[in-house]
């Protein structure tokens, strides 16, 4: 048999070069054991569990090396050596310990995290970005050196105790995308979640750092329950079943492609939506707006089922719920289209680090900018201080929001970052 190529590693992470034996058996082993790291570092939280730094720790000491060749694309080896089998079947071995502490299941959550690979996509955004990352950008983010944020609980209020059983023209910060509303017609919850975790399994996965300040039960009937995009943190199987068995005449408005997944959990009342189509519950019309976002939920369903926004209108106000988004021309296009809403709910973390979240997350200035685009009287924030999943501080959002609105001289009420439990007057 032909002896194996040698290939010199262009770049090491050892500030030295090496000199490795390639064949196909042993990258198959590496990637093995690169995926599965990632499962552990994903579920588990980066830097967040002892396990992911003795296991990180364990790798580096075997020399595990990264190399870029044109004939197998991106993938790690072992830098050559008398134990070469041996020791990548113990690291093996020892991954796989690792996840049975946890339990199997676990594996599940690569699922989502995953998005290294590229599979038959049947919805893009409207000017063809595809927002997903290759598997070496985001093992280089998982294993940067960063530290996670601090978890740190924000400030909360209990002024929705305030509320009488027949207010309207209010919303209610619960917490992430969470936004109880009264448009004087309806009342209304836009990206439902009640779990402890943004995940598809119960133990692991983020966790939240602040429970949400409503409970299901402290809810008023919900008419119309509104869907951004199936992501986790937006799309909550656990509390859009509990949300239909409270009131099973809630409408349950998702993007298309997503209906079945809800069906199949028995939710009723659901309808499936594309861009520009419109729905309407009592006065209210519910339009869905591109933005610039992608879906998944599992390893083969990567953008399977749309994303967007939602402009909900009625005679005397109008509003919109931006979802989840990075900045593009899609909120000129709304307004072009729609008209300016009276007021806007817009996502201001989730934002770091910029060269991997900036096409699907948009940090505070660029918030600002949608606001500008839709030429909206009033905002209000959202998609921070509820779970950890990125790299800036947990506090950041609104101190970066605040400053830009002083650069852009607009005045505080413009754009506020409510607290969670704080009443929203919405009145024209």
């Amino acid at each position: 048999m032909a002896r194996p190529e040698r290939f010199e590693l262009p770049t090491p992470w050892f500030e030295a070069k090496y000199s490795i034996q390639l064949s196909y058996g042993r990258i198959f082993f590496a990637v093995i054991i690169e995926g599965l790291s990632l499962v552990l570092v994903k579920t588990f939280g980066r830097n967040s569990f002892d396990i992911i730094a003795v296991y990180s720790k364990y790798l580096k000491s075997h020399q595990l090396e990264q190399i870029n060749q044109p004939k197998h694309n991106k993938f790690y080896a072992c830098i050559e050596g008398d134990n070469m089998y041996k020791n990548l079947a113990l690291a093996f071995i020892f991954t796989l310990s690792l996840v049975f502490m946890k339990n199997l299941i676990a594996l599940v959550v690569i699922t989502y995290f995953c998005s290294s690979y590229s599979f038959a996509e049947t919805y893009k955004n409207t000017n063809d970005q595809q927002n997903g990352k290759t598997f070496g950008q985001l093992m280089t983010w998982v294993f940067d050196g960063e530290k996670s944020p601090e978890r740190v609980e924000i400030e909360t209020s209990n002024q929705w105790q305030e509320l009488a059983p027949d207010q309207t023209n209010y919303a209610v910060w619960i917490g992430h995308a969470t936004y109880l509303i009264n448009n004087g017609d309806i009342n209304i919850l836009t990206d439902p979640i009640f779990s402890k975790r943004a995940s598809p399994i119960g133990f692991a996965g983020p966790k939240r750092m602040i429970p949400p300040v409503m409970n299901l039960s402290d809810l008023p009937k919900i008419d119309a329950v509104v869907v951004s995009h199936n992501h986790y943190d937006h799309f909550d199987i656990w509390s859009l079943k509990k949300l239909s068995k409270l009131n099973p005449e809630t409408i349950f408005m998702v993007p298309a492609g997503d209906q079945k997944r809800l069906i199949k959990a028995g939710v009723k009342n659901v309808f499936e939506i594309n861009w520009w189509e419109s729905f309407k519950v009592s006065n209210t019309t519910f339009h869905f707006t591109p933005v610039q976002h992608w879906s998944k939920r599992g390893l083969f369903d990567r953008n399977k089922s749309l994303w967007g926004g939602w402009f909900m209108q009625t005679d005397n106000l109008a509003l919109y719920h931006a979802g989840d988004t990075g900045y593009s021309s899609d909120f000129k296009t709304t307004y072009e289209r729609l008209g300016a809403p009276d007021y806007s709910f817009i996502p201001i973390g989730a934002y770091d680090p910029r060269w991997f979240m900036k096409d699907s997350h948009v940090n505070p200035e660029e918030a600002v900018q949608i606001a500008l685009d839709l030429k909206t009287s009033h905002s209000f924030g959202m998609h921070w201080g509820t779970f950890t999943l990125t790299d800036e501080p947990v506090l950041e959002p609104p101190v970066r929001l605040e400053r830009a609105l002083i650069d852009q001289n607009l005045e505080p009420d413009f754009f506020r970052s409510p607290k969670p439990g704080e009443i929203l007057q919405l009145t024209k």
